[in-house]
């Protein structure tokens, strides 16, 4: 039986058409893009064009992007560069719901001698305006909001965001790992200052990601040795990566619209399913406001990893929250943060879809979850009173 891949939120398979957009860049085009003569004059070109693809994609001018080894540096990157910027003694405001990307970052900042705030979420892992305007102190310096949540798929309202931090002249940084190449994003209208994004998050190849950072932003590069990047990221250009990061936004720039559409027709037809046919389960995350790809559920009786595993040997690939935090024996600190008990947000699953998912591949899937979640329940001592 064809195994079924809905964990398109820890990595999405490369499209064909990016990897013959970057074959070339492997043995012909293979020069350097610093280098002045012929060779890296050429990959110059590729470097260029994608960076133009991926400023479009957002709604940047190209000399705003940078490119990086993946959304993480990003991240970091954009936290930390603002911060050594404006100097230590100032104040970072966050979330409890970022990713570990962002929270760690902070974290390290905290014992660098910067003031951190860390607001909460509510139930649906959403975060209130109010209460980022209410943590606004004299000393602030960065605001850290991602646009959607990597485990739950909640949409923050970061526009409002944004506005808060631009009327007060405070950098404002998104995680845009999750959202990149699958929502509209436009960097003016959304008050955006610095925003990480990472190819293989949309169909193109793992290993390079960028970093928009807005003209006259205050910035410290994380790496220095060269003068790559406008001096902004140190190290030798992966061109090949490069250029199928652009090749990926050009697609799923003009794919976005009809390609959101149906998967949110799949996803809705998946989550109606289970949620009809499995009794005592939960939709975590806001019920409206979320990626068109995203399915968080909790299963009463049933532990997260056991389901897994019964879905990896029915030959369904899943995830129950943060790829990056799977080998965690602690539940999720989003969940938590929602304000889940640790029982619960032990016994989440998360389903993503994506550009490869079928119809049939749905309903397979939905008969595997019924069978499994039914499974452990009888396995349980509680499913056995």
């Amino acid at each position: 039986m064809t195994s079924i891949y809905l964990d398109y939120a820890a990595t999405t398979p490369m499209d064909p058409r990016v990897r013959e957009a970057m074959a070339p860049y492997w043995e012909t085009v293979f020069g350097n893009p610093m280098s002045l003569h012929s060779h890296g004059q050429k990959a110059l070109e590729g470097v260029e064009a994608a960076r133009d693809s991926v400023a479009r994609l957002i709604g940047a001018d190209s000399p705003e992007i940078v490119f990086t080894g993946c959304g993480t540096e990003s991240d970091n990157a954009a936290i930390k560069g603002v911060a050594f910027a404006r100097g230590q003694g100032g104040h970072i405001i966050t979330t409890a719901v970022e990713h570990h990307a962002v929270l760690h970052a902070c974290r390290f900042l905290e014992k660098q001698g910067f003031d951190l705030s860390v607001v909460s979420a509510d139930r649906f892992g959403r975060v209130n305006p109010d209460d980022i305007k209410d943590a606004i102190t004299s000393k602030t310096i960065l605001i850290s909001v991602m646009h959607a949540n990597n485990e739950v798929g909640t949409i923050e309202p970061i526009e409002a965001i944004g506005a808060l931090a631009r009327d007060r002249g405070i950098s404002f940084h998104t995680d845009a790992v999750q959202t990149a190449g699958h929502l509209p994003i436009h960097v003016d209208t959304m008050n955006i200052d610095l925003l990480a994004l990472s190819a293989h998050k949309f169909c193109g190849p793992k290993g390079v990601g960028a970093l928009y950072i807005r003209k006259g932003t205050p910035f410290e590069p994380l790496l220095h040795g060269g003068a790559q990047e406008g001096g902004r990221r140190s190290a030798t250009h992966n061109v090949p990566g490069i250029v199928g990061l652009g090749k990926a936004a050009e697609i799923a720039m003009k794919e976005m619209e009809d390609e959101n559409r149906r998967i949110d027709e799949l996803r809705r037809r998946l989550l109606n399913r289970l949620m009809r046919d499995i009794p005592d389960t939960c939709l975590n995350g806001h019920p409206e406001e979320r990626l068109p790809n995203n399915i968080n559920l909790s299963f009463a009786q049933v532990e997260g990893e056991a389901l897994l595993m019964h879905l990896d040997h029915a030959g369904i690939s899943a995830s129950s929250g943060s790829a990056c935090s799977s080998g965690s024996e602690d539940p999720s600190h989003v969940l938590l943060a929602m304000g889940l008990s640790p029982e619960k947000a032990r016994g989440s699953l998360r389903l993503s879809l994506g550009r490869f998912t079928t119809r049939e591949e749905i309903d397979r899937a939905a008969e595997a979850v019924i069978e499994a979640v039914g499974r452990l329940r009888e396995l349980s001592p509680a499913g056995k009173s």
